[in-house]
């Protein structure tokens, strides 16, 4: 449940402009999640958002830009507790992971801003991301190796 309502939170700063936790969590009632400003308040701060001076003045929130950094060392401690095994095809790398926490990796790495990674969906078990290349998905994977010694 976190990490889904985690990235709806992601998703929804990056398609409007957030400018109070109230809003947000209006954003996340639409989506059909309910909960607490203070549970608003830990993931906030959990995702490493900041306020940042968008158009007319106004403050919204928005990603540090220090969090790849950040999320670095999560995606290690994410990966080593829960993914299960992954494989390579093509420009594609499969993830599998411990139900429920497919979203949260897949989430930590679009976090990273990988130049190599298009894109990537998640479910309950297994996350894909899509490289840009073929040689972009096999170095990929070697660093997933790494990570998971």
């Amino acid at each position: 449940m976190k990490g889904k309502r985690q990235q709806e939170i992601l998703e929804i700063i990056a398609a409007h402009e957030v400018e109070t936790q109230e809003q947000l969590l209006e954003y996340l009632k639409e989506r059909g999640i309910f909960t607490t400003q203070a549970t608003i308040s830990r993931d906030i701060k959990q995702l490493h958002l900041v306020k940042e001076l968008a158009r007319g003045g106004v403050y919204k929130y928005a990603v540090s830009h220090h969090k790849a950094a950040n999320f670095s060392g999560k995606l290690q401690t994410i990966f080593r507790e829960c993914v299960t095994s992954f494989d390579v095809a093509q420009n594609i790398v499969v993830l599998k992971t411990m139900p429920g926490l497919a979203s949260a990796a897949g989430a930590a790495i679009d976090g990273m801003d990988l130049p190599s990674l298009v894109g990537s969906l998640s479910g309950d078990d297994t996350a894909i991301l899509i490289m840009r290349t073929n040689e972009d998905a096999v170095e990929f994977c070697e660093e997933i190796r790494e990570m998971l010694r």
